[in-house]
């Protein structure tokens, strides 16, 4: 029970300093703007502009919480180490496996909670269309609901902030999140001149699927860089997570498709022993892709584009996928942080 209490104890305290840190809300901010400012981007194409929009928007998504991650992440540990407040929490003493399971799980927290907030905001300018036309009318309820919940959320984080001396960030953003999921109920039932309409016309199951398998890549993020950040500075940390989120991408690209051409190669060869040189490659191409994380698995926006449906197989073989990699990682950012000097 006392390692339960420590593990809470770690995790709520990080997630109280990362919530309150001025990046988040400045991060979330420009993601909010560069959201809703997808929707007219989305409107220059010549065929489909909600199709654009969606690509657009889930980007912003993405990159926004991967931004987050490398920014907040970073200072999970790296800073405890620079600040030697890790000494007050280590000689408590609370075992090192618990220390860094807590700021994973506190950071993991913050990450999801700006997630909420970006994808409520995305799934309502989702709801209010894209404007194919002059003639296209704008979708009141959502300008109305969304626009009065984020005004509530700006208001009421100011008043805690100036009476009660609550953090700004803090205070907004906890508020956000359950207006902006009634907001984006309420846009459900209504269309856009506030006639009522069955909600499951509008709703978008497909997209929350994405945006879901976008929170698992975040908490693959997150492991990465408290791992990084038990031995690493802050650049340094920053660095590894962006190259990481780069190398995931075109996981595909450079190891998968040389590992694919190499199995062709060798079944054309049937009983004929291989290069040297091939098998190598294929042997390391095949551990690298083994090992990088691959965040196409993630990346679902080209089957919401075509129209295709997200499998349940697929969501059931990405959270398995997801969960030992972030095992994994934390694995090793435990064996780094073990004998790291604090003192």
């Amino acid at each position: 029970m006392a390692t339960f209490e420590q593990l809470w104890a770690i995790a709520r305290n990080t997630y109280l300093e990362s919530v309150r840190q001025p990046v988040v809300l400045v991060i979330l901010t420009l993601g909010i703007m560069l959201t809703i400012m997808s929707n007219p981007f989305a409107g220059w194409t010549m065929q489909d502009d909600q199709r654009m929009f969606v690509d657009l928007g889930l980007s912003t998504v993405f990159i926004s919480t991967a931004l987050l991650a490398a920014f907040i992440a970073t200072n999970a540990i790296s800073r405890e180490i620079e600040n030697r407040t890790v000494l007050t929490v280590i000689s408590k003493p609370v075992p090192r496996p618990v220390f860094v399971v807590g700021k994973y799980i506190g950071v993991s927290i913050t990450m999801l909670v700006s997630l909420a907030v970006l994808a409520l905001v995305f799934m309502l300018v989702e709801v209010h269309g894209t404007m194919q036309t002059v003639r296209t009318p704008f979708h009141l309820p959502v300008l109305i609901l969304g626009g009065s919940a984020i005004l509530v959320s700006v208001v009421v984080g100011a008043w805690m902030n100036f009476l009660y001396g609550k953090n700004f960030a803090a205070s907004c953003i906890t508020i956000a999140i359950p207006l902006l999921l009634l907001a984006y109920v309420g846009s459900l039932f209504f269309d856009a001149e506030w006639a009522s309409v069955p909600a499951s016309t509008q709703f978008e199951g497909e997209i929350w699927k994405s945006l879901g398998l976008l929170a698992l890549a975040t908490m693959v993020l997150n492991a990465v860089a408290i791992a990084a950040s038990t031995r690493l500075g802050h650049v340094l940390t920053l660095s590894v997570v962006l190259g990481t989120l780069l190398l995931g991408l075109l996981s595909d690209w450079f190891f998968g498709r040389t590992t694919a051409r190499l199995a062709d190669e060798f079944a054309r060869l049937g009983d004929v022993t291989p290069p040297l040189q091939d098998r190598m490659l294929y042997w390391t191409c095949e551990t690298l892709s083994s090992i990088v994380p691959n965040f196409q698995i993630f990346w679902t926006t080209d089957a919401l584009t075509q129209k295709k449906s997200i499998p349940l197989d697929y969501i059931l073989y990405a959270v398995p996928y997801s969960a030992l990699l972030v095992i994994g990682l934390l694995a090793l950012a435990t064996a780094l942080f073990q004998r790291r000097e604090v003192g």
